[in-house]
């Protein structure tokens, strides 16, 4: 009996992880390499690493290091954080798993076993926030959770929609000061999307934004009828922060019904949008609609990515913005002005803009009845995955498909181009392949000047990709593809210098951390989780 609870004592101790509080000023930080404390590295989603032990003249010695295998068959979506040596990570739909950031081992697992949920897109998770020892995580029935970072023990559990609503959470919440944030998503469905945010220490609600104005608020008009009350416009991917503008941003999903707009006459504001909101109150400040009366599902749900740098001969807050319908976006992320934007893939449902910044819809690129050829696919040119930007290179890196395309068909779900018209499902982790023919899709690696908006260099991944990127300071881009290649690229050039057939598809966006001075390459394939990390 005493050796079975000193036994005991020893499985908690170990499962007991030792790390320093996380304050919100080292997510803020942009010096803090070693660990990775946010979905994007920070809340300007650079999803840049300054570590560069790793580089252009070694990277070809990369080796794996160990491997995570989820248990759950589910898109392994999510991104990991990585503090003081201990990796977290989520295994879908929302299990929570700690792992030994340098050798893979198992610290502790929390279980959350959801109640029934529809979900248009799978039972995924992208991933958690943290501040102090409080890990927290959304959940496909709505809820969101706090746990401690320590021993995975629950803290708190509030609900933040209704799952028999229609409503679900797939996206990782965001923190800013003593404020945990997260949105719904369901758009798909038939829900009217919101954000709200959260006490951290008490899960309490403090405030809670719609997505689409009700009656008497600006942009109600842009709905017809009731068709506001059920508009979609839901948020279900991570957020933005910039703390001297106190404004959160987060990109809205497409308005419901997604393919047929007649029942939703007008702009649907603010759905395919960015939307800013005031960090202490949630009220809007601004909005862009990327997409107005969307009738090809083009999600603007795409990471903000926020940048400091010149513009037209002046210092500007920027808002950088490869959008799912084909247009990459330069906005003023303070007012929200247009700046600039322009087609980064093969676009032919508009042709301009207008002088305020709005779209201009090329004549008879609508669905019809007998069927109109629109590029982009409704998959997109992106959809959710992330960019990266290097402020070393001052380049924007980009992973997406290039000449993509579907029969849009008045009333009914787009139909494939090709032979056999066969479509792949969203982020399937089937590695058949996409191409039905050689005028389809393909995935692509581009770096993009962010003055012009122009290609610098492209790498050629061949199938279509779901995943993002990853930039370091040792000149190097990392991304992956739907065939199960993980690539790394030169930063400056595109050129492939390295890759390994991870033997499943690429449906997360790689990231970096260092463990007692050794830095680590992570990306999830498949339903497993590999690291990579130069010879001992």
């Amino acid at each position: 009996m005493k050796t079975y609870k000193l036994l005991v004592l020893a499985v908690l101790l170990i499962s007991e992880v030792s790390l320093s509080q996380v304050s919100f000023d080292d997510i803020l930080s942009a010096d803090n390499d070693a660990n990775w404390l946010s979905y994007s590295q920070n809340l300007f989603n650079q999803r840049h690493s300054g570590l560069d032990q790793v580089n252009t003249d070694n990277v070809d010695e990369l080796e794996l290091q160990w491997v995570w295998q989820a248990r759950s068959l589910e898109k392994f979506e999510a991104t990991p954080l990585v503090v003081d040596g201990v990796l977290y990570t989520v295994q879908a739909p929302n299990d929570v798993i700690a792992l030994d950031a340098a050798t893979g081992r198992i610290f502790w697992t929390y279980n959350h076993e959801p109640a029934p949920a529809r979900t248009c897109c799978g039972r995924v998770n992208r991933g958690l926030a943290i501040l102090g020892n409080t890990l927290f995580m959304g959940t496909v029935d709505g809820r969101l959770l706090a746990i401690d970072a320590r021993s995975g023990n629950l803290i708190w559990n509030t609900e933040v929609a209704d799952a028999d609503a229609l409503y679900s959470i797939t996206m990782p919440p965001m923190v800013v000061e003593d404020k945990v944030y997260i949105g719904t998503a369901g758009g798909d469905l038939g829900i009217r999307g919101y954000v709200a945010a959260y006490d951290v220490n008490t899960g309490t609600e403090i405030w809670k934004t719609y997505t689409i104005p009700g009656p008497g608020e600006p942009g109600h008009e842009s709905w017809s009828g009731d068709s506001w009350i059920t508009g979609g416009a839901a948020i279900w991917n991570a957020g933005a922060y910039d703390p001297e503008a106190n404004l959160v941003y987060w990109g809205t999903g497409n308005p419901a019904p997604d393919w047929d707009g007649r029942s939703r006459l007008g702009d649907n504001l603010y759905s395919d949008s960015v939307v800013a909101l005031d960090a202490d109150s949630g009220a809007i400040r601004w909005h862009y609609q990327f997409t107005p009366h969307d009738e090809m599902d083009y999600d603007s749900t795409q990471v903000p990515v926020l940048v400091d740098r010149q513009w037209d001969g002046r210092q500007r807050k920027l808002m950088l913005w490869a959008n799912r319908n084909g247009l990459m976006y330069v906005l003023d992320r303070v007012s929200g002005e247009f700046l600039h934007g322009k087609p980064y893939v093969n676009v032919n449902w508009m042709s301009g803009f207008d002088e305020s910044g709005r779209p201009i819809r090329a004549p008879g690129m609508v669905p019809s009845v007998e069927g109109t050829i629109i590029r982009p696919h409704v998959h997109g040119a992106i959809n959710w995955a992330p960019t990266a930007y290097s402020p070393k290179h001052d380049l924007y890196y980009v992973a997406h498909w290039e000449d993509s395309g579907i029969m849009a068909i008045e009333g009914q779900f787009p139909q494939a181009l090709g032979v056999n018209r066969r479509q792949t499902t969203m982020g399937d982790v089937a590695l058949e392949p996409f191409l039905n023919n050689n005028e389809e899709a393909r995935g692509v690696i581009r770096a993009y000047d962010p003055d012009t908006l122009d290609a610098v260099w492209e790498f050629d991944l061949g199938n279509i990709t779901w995943g993002g990127v990853l930039s370091t300071d040792g000149d190097i881009v990392f991304g992956g593809g739907k065939d199960g290649y993980f690539v790394a690229l030169d930063a400056t050039s595109g050129e492939l210098l390295w890759k390994a057939n991870l033997g499943g598809q690429v449906n997360a966006a790689p990231m970096s951390y260092a463990v007692n001075g050794k830095q680590f390459i992570a990306i999830a394939a498949g339903t497993a989780l590999f690291t990579f990390a130069l010879p001992d």
